[in-house]
């Protein structure tokens, strides 16, 4: 092996850590913003950790935020609660740093 070839392993490896843990926190972030809608919906605990469990493999749907914001609002409006496509935004945006912070606390 080459220098060059190590160095690309390196990069490859780098590159696949990086994907992993920002995986990690995406779906972190998306059980928080489940249960802070959740909460805005007045379910159960029982509820809540069922509904984020949904609202995790909503982001499945297709590539992006999109899908994910779409289910929480549609869930928040049938369910009577006043909320529009700018709040949930800021909450991803809320949630996102709070995600990173509960992991990047669990790794070390």
């Amino acid at each position: 092996m080459t220098t060059f070839d190590d160095r690309e392993r390196a990069f490859e490896n780098m590159y696949s850590r990086d994907q992993e843990l920002q995986f990690k926190i995406i779906a972190r972030r998306n059980r928080l913003l489940g249960q802070w809608a959740a909460e805005l919906m007045g379910l159960t605990q029982e509820e809540s950790d069922s509904y984020a469990k949904d609202v995790v493999r909503a982001d499945f749907e297709e590539a992006g935020d999109e899908d994910v914001i779409r289910k929480v609002l549609g869930d928040l409006t049938s369910a009577g609660v006043e909320c529009d496509d700018a709040r949930i935004r800021e909450a991803l945006e809320h949630k996102f740093v709070e995600a990173r912070r509960q992991f990047m606390e669990s790794l070390g």
